[in-house]
């Protein structure tokens, strides 16, 4: 079978999906269904954001330089669509989806309860990049719900049920099954 050449375009797959948290001036409160996403640093902990500057969220995050990346589960899933298409300017997101706010340790943005992970962070650069800008942000404080952990603070992902999203295909896939764990071509446990 061959290969087909396609324009370039962004086609890495799953990508994870998140819902992140922001406040606007008045402090009120916004979510963002967002796939570019990404861990970009071990220590100091940091996630990069990507946001079309035209987004309600994109000033939000770039005035309060503050966010929280909230890791919705696969029964969330309409719902998680749901805030990636509505607007925060005119839409009360946490009322329309029925979520349960929670204040943040270190940041002002809440956490959406009904996430098992949400990671609090802090803007620390943002890099334009073109059609999105890049927001790169410390990871301040770290909550999981305790029904998602097992042994050594490890995330059983058969209880998280986490959601990713496959660009090109425009869809919406769980994680169906473990086949294998870091280091275990080397016999690592």
């Amino acid at each position: 079978m061959g290969r087909k050449s396609l324009p370039p375009t962004t086609l890495l797959f799953p990508t994870p999906v998140v819902l992140v948290t922001c406040v606007d001036e008045a402090g009120k409160p916004n979510i963002i269904t967002l796939a570019w996403v990404g861990v970009v640093s071990s220590e100091p902990p940091m996630i990069g954001i990507s946001i079309r500057p035209g987004r309600y969220s994109h000033a939000c995050v770039k005035r309060s330089k503050e966010f929280v990346v909230n890791l919705p589960s696969e029964e969330m899933v309409r719902k998680v669509d749901a805030c990636g298409v509505l607007s925060g300017r005119e839409t009360d997101k946490f009322s329309s989806m029925g979520w349960k706010q929670v204040p943040g340790q270190k940041v002002k943005p809440p956490l959406i309860d009904e996430c098992p992970v949400q990671m609090e962070c802090q803007v620390k650069e943002i890099v334009p990049l073109g059609s999105h800008d890049l927001f790169l942000g410390e990871v301040v404080a770290l909550h999981v719900k305790e029904e998602v952990l097992k042994e050594k603070g490890r995330i059983d992902i058969a209880k998280a049920l986490p959601l990713v999203f496959c660009p090109g295909a425009n869809e919406y896939w769980n994680l169906a099954k473990c086949v294998g764990h870091y280091g275990f071509t080397k016999g690592k446990p």
